[in-house]
């Protein structure tokens, strides 16, 4: 089996971390030392998880540490491994921005806000109901508003697609220095933390596409 793209490996191994375990266990046996990856004819929903698999556990061990946490920031779906990658690419970026801002810097080029997915608040139902109305209408009311919202916030949870969802605030930049300093001085910090992030980021996806190469996992490569 082979890839499309350095891109479509590491989008698809990364994505492997969110399957059973019973699944991801399966990559051990599938490949012994000197085998080929299977790189011809169908490829079955579970062989090609179990490649994923396998994908991932090689970038992980193959990669340095800062370019496998900015690989799992931006492109994984993890969210426990996502955050904690977050929290590790804090450490290497320099800047002369304050910790929070750094934090919330990182966090939002990690998870960009997306047009049309929002951060969920707890539901709340209100309905009017009349005074004179007998118990069993009122019941009706509430249970219809209820399952109302239960199935609007269904639709919006889908369109979410499991990804983590920010608050719009955490995305304006007047929060991130409690000093208030002037917004050129906080919009050239964000810009510059970015661009750190943006060379890592590139770094990686050479380092993770030159062991897919190796592997010959990659479909320009494959003879």
């Amino acid at each position: 089996m082979v890839y499309e793209s350095v891109l479509s490996a590491v989008v698809s191994a990364l994505a492997a971390e969110a399957i059973d375990n019973t699944s991801k266990q399966a990559w051990q046996r599938m490949r012994a030392p000197g085998e080929e990856v299977a790189k011809a004819g169908a490829v079955t929903g579970e062989l090609r998880t179990q490649v994923d698999c396998w994908v991932f556990a090689r970038l992980h061990s193959q990669l340095i540490p800062r370019h496998w946490n900015a690989l799992v920031a931006k492109y994984g779906t993890h969210a426990g491994r996502k955050v904690a990658a977050i929290g590790e690419l804090k450490a290497v970026v320099a800047t002369p921005a304050p910790a929070l801002f750094l934090y919330k810097a990182v966090t939002t080029w990690a998870i960009p806000k997306l047009r049309g997915v929002r951060h969920l608040p707890p539901a709340v139902v209100s309905v009017e109901i009349p005074l004179d109305a007998p118990a069993s209408k009122k019941a009706k009311i509430v249970s219809a508003a209820i399952e109302a919202e239960r199935v609007k916030r269904k639709r919006l949870e889908e369109r979410a697609g499991g990804m983590i969802v920010l608050k719009d605030s955490f995305y304006d930049m007047n929060t991130w220095d409690p000093d208030g300093r002037p917004e050129s001085t906080r919009r050239e910090w964000r810009r510059n933390i970015h661009k750190v992030l943006d060379e890592m980021l590139a770094e990686a996806m050479d380092s993770a596409g030159e062991i897919l190469r190796a592997e010959g996992l990659l479909l320009s490569e494959a003879a």
